[in-house]
């Protein structure tokens, strides 16, 4: 049996973007087989090229976000450099930018103007904090929306609120904007038409934090912070085990609290003990009920702590690092490991989480040198070699 394509195969995809959520949302468009074509600054390019020199003197995030893609490398602020991008739109199934808040229009790349000019494409704004209101001109890190969205207000400990330790807005937004291209997508194959798509930083993460939201909205007191407790539950938390590790288990209702006394603890009569048979007994005696178990499990080592629990069936995990995560077992024997080409030759990567069972693996392409495929791409648009050369001499190209 044949495997079945790609679903964006043949699907072409320009993308005016930088740093990690656009890039990110197209990178997700290159796995499932579409042409990308990332425009660049002829002068460095997208700046997340500069973050760091982790990947072999590349940049992680660059190398995270822009699998896969072609670069081209061009001065948008020289008319000819723009009407480059401009023929490039015209045989593009996707347009996707973020630029700074009005830059887009000042170029007539934004989405309205777009799909006003070609009624099929599917033209992606992202933003901060959306295309009007009154943060609308605000910068917009991914740590400064993190604070406006609340998420810092939630994570941390009771003393400290932190960020998280990934890019949560951008993630947010770039996987909102990848869905939204598909359903786009899926709408014009029915109506023939495209049409814009916006999607904002802040509105992402916002839908993020539906659980603290909600309890707030209707509660009238948000969620406390309690590190890797749980506000709610208990016991809920990571505990050290006799060899340094961490093990964090939860209990999810009083049959499991019982198997817990009763097999892990050694202690089967807390399994009917008021001041712990009920969830919320034991959230009201939380340091107690953190006490047992802590005093359960620093004797056993954290692989020992684990198998104990997975015998009483016990939800659990091993507290990993992020290196314990590059030699996770389960990745390993699920063979989602690739490797993908760069500038600085072959690099790891995970495969993508979508999974088509019975179609093509997903395209993990090369890492591209900034205006690795310029000259193609120009040629690709019917430049001849002495155009080419007067926007290389101008500094249009590069």
């Amino acid at each position: 049996m044949d495997l079945l394509p790609l679903p964006l195969e043949g699907i072409t995809v320009v993308a005016v973007e930088q740093a990690v959520s656009a890039p990110f949302a197209t990178r997700q468009l290159a796995d499932l087989g579409a042409r990308v074509i990332k425009v660049e600054r002829v002068d460095g390019g997208d700046f997340a090229r500069g973050y760091d020199t982790a990947a072999r003197g590349l940049a992680s995030h660059f190398v995270w976000c822009n699998r896969g893609k072609e670069s081209l490398a061009l001065d948008l602020k020289d008319p000819r450099g723009l009407a480059v991008v401009r023929r490039l739109v015209a045989d593009a199934d996707v347009f996707v930018q973020n630029l700074a808040h009005g830059a887009a229009a000042r170029l007539g790349l934004d989405a309205a103007t777009l799909c006003a000019a070609h009624p099929r494409l599917v033209a992606v704004d992202i933003s901060g904090y959306g295309g009007s209101g009154p943060y609308a001109d605000k910068r917009a890190y991914d740590m400064l929306v993190q604070c406006e969205a609340g998420l810092v207000s939630v994570t941390g400990t009771p003393e400290q609120p932190v960020k998280a330790g990934i890019p949560a807005a951008d993630i947010a937004a770039a996987m909102y904007a990848f869905s939204g291209v598909l359903a786009a997508l899926v709408r014009r194959g029915t109506t023939g038409r495209g049409g814009p798509v916006e999607v904002s930083m802040l509105e992402a993460l916002a839908e993020w934090l539906g659980h603290p939201l909600h309890h707030t909205m209707h509660e009238g007191e948000p969620p406390a912070r309690t590190g890797l407790a749980h506000a709610v539950i208990a016991p809920y938390d990571a505990y050290p085990t006799a060899d340094g590790g961490r093990v964090l288990l939860s209990v999810q209702n009083d049959r499991e609290w019982r198997r817990l006394a009763e097999q892990v603890i050694g202690r089967p009569a807390l399994g009917t003990d008021p001041a712990y048979a009920t969830n919320a007994a034991r959230v009201a005696h939380r340091e107690r009920t953190d006490a047992l178990v802590a005093g359960a499990l620093r004797v056993l080592t954290a692989g020992e702590a684990l198998a104990r629990l997975e015998k009483a069936g016990i939800a659990c995990a091993r507290l990993r690092t992020v290196p314990e995560l590059a030699g996770h077992p389960q990745l390993a024997a699920r063979e989602r490991w690739r490797q993908v080409g760069s500038p600085a030759g072959p690099l790891r990567a995970l495969l993508p989480p979508i999974t088509l069972p019975g179609g093509e693996e997903a395209r993990m392409g090369d890492v591209p040198a900034l205006g690795q495929h310029t000259e193609a791409l120009l040629r690709a648009v019917g430049m001849a070699d002495d155009e080419i050369a007067a926007l290389r001499r101008d500094g249009v190209v590069a």
